[in-house]
């Protein structure tokens, strides 16, 4: 089969794949400087996101092979499934990229792989594409590459050293749920251990996969529900593994896979854990008060804001006095409609003085005064009472 042909096969497998808004610190390469080098990491990032400078730069995703011996119940590459099987030799996909980032078409690399038969074998041909790309072609750009569950302790180090971003798969919560999705894979033995490996390696020194690691979610195949995945999460982020980020994909069922007539799992809870995520991350919000908006059946509601149902059950927090020198960003962050950036102004112009007296100056600064009126309060005045606006909309 021509490359060609190839590409159109295992470009459109890795979609399932989530690697969105990526970044890497890294600004020089391991080995010496070469001038002869191409390719640099920029703060923006890869896979269509937007450097400093506005420019937007893509990811090349593509799987070494479409082949695998794991039988994953959601996936369309699980062994048995009737479709086209082809795969890339290390040299082949390394010419491919190449030709593609000459041109200008990428600016970066996410490599991923199915599992047929050996998983240090299917690691080993993914480590020579990258090992081709960095001394062969002195490419010096992003590099996302999958870490294969069953990987060898030392092929989990080379790929924590050559790559920017390394990441594995949990898919489901924890090993009762991702047996019911797949009878091949442990996730103490077979995936877990490996990105403790990586984050040891990660700690030993920065030229270790400068971007960290990320994992992958289901959601919903295993008919898990979101606290399981919220524990999970818990046990990434602060635990052994020091997770850089999650991504969550809704369970859509397959054609030809024994879960093709499931229903699939609502996009909007999706967007809930995703939620759930950034305000951990980036707003300073705990796991265990992410935990305590789940409602009765342990589940995000899928009808309104994570954010916002925090707020609803905790009357108590609000209105918070925009003024207040006692006003911390942590305050600021769990008021609906201010975000790090607007929380961020805020603070600084109350540093150089500035009394605020009306929202639209809040307004100026990005606040989504629709949402936050109800929880502020400016020299002692509330803005709002929660029966005068609809902060559902």
């Amino acid at each position: 089969m021509r490359s060609l042909e190839k590409l159109k096969i295992l470009g459109a497998s890795a979609k399932y794949d989530l690697c969105a808004s990526t970044a890497s610190t890294r600004t020089a390469n391991r080995s010496l400087v070469n001038q002869f080098e191409i390719g640099k990491t920029v703060a923006g990032g890869v896979c269509h996101s937007f450097t400093p400078d506005g420019r937007c730069v893509s990811l090349f995703k593509v799987l070494l092979t479409n082949r695998c011996s794991n039988d994953c119940a959601y996936c369309n590459n699980r062994a048995g499934r009737d479709c086209p099987r082809v795969s890339f030799e290390p040299e082949e996909l390394s010419r491919i990229f190449m030709a593609l980032y000459e041109r200008n078409y990428v600016e970066g690399l996410f490599l991923s792989s199915g599992i047929p038969g050996d998983p240090e074998r299917t690691m080993e041909k993914t480590l020579n594409v990258v090992e081709l790309l960095r001394n062969r072609e002195k490419f010096n750009g992003y590099i996302h590459l999958k870490i294969m569950p069953g990987s060898s302790y030392d092929q989990v180090k080379h790929a924590c050293e050559i790559a920017d971003r390394v990441s594995l798969n949990v898919e489901a919560p924890s090993q009762s749920r991702l047996s019911e999705i797949s009878s091949t894979k442990d996730l103490k033995t077979d995936i877990l251990k490996r990105m403790e490996w990586a984050k040891g390696f990660a700690d030993k020194g920065e030229m270790c996969i400068p971007a960290g690691q990320t994992t992958q979610f289901v959601v919903g195949a295993a008919g898990e529900s979101d606290l399981e995945i919220l524990q999970m999460m818990e046990q990434l982020y602060d635990g052994k593994v020091r997770l850089k980020r999650a991504y969550f994909s809704a369970f859509d069922p397959v054609p030809g896979t024994p879960l093709e007539k499931v229903p699939k799992t609502p996009l909007a809870r999706e967007v809930r854990l995703y939620q759930a995520d950034f305000l951990y991350r980036r707003y300073n919000f705990s796991f265990r008060e992410l935990k305590s908006v789940l409602n009765d059946d342990k589940m995000f509601d899928l009808s309104i804001d994570v954010k916002l149902v925090y707020a609803l059950q905790n009357p108590d927090l609000y209105p918070v006095e925009i003024n207040d020198e006692n006003t911390t960003l942590e305050k600021l962050l769990q008021v609906p409609g201010i975000g790090p950036k607007s929380a961020g102004r805020i603070l600084e112009a109350k540093r150089a003085g500035f009394r605020f007296s009306k929202l639209n100056e809040l307004a100026r600064l990005g606040v989504v005064i629709k949402r936050a009126r109800p929880f502020l309060e400016i020299n002692g005045h509330r803005q709002a009472r929660l029966d005068e606006v609809n902060v559902y909309a």
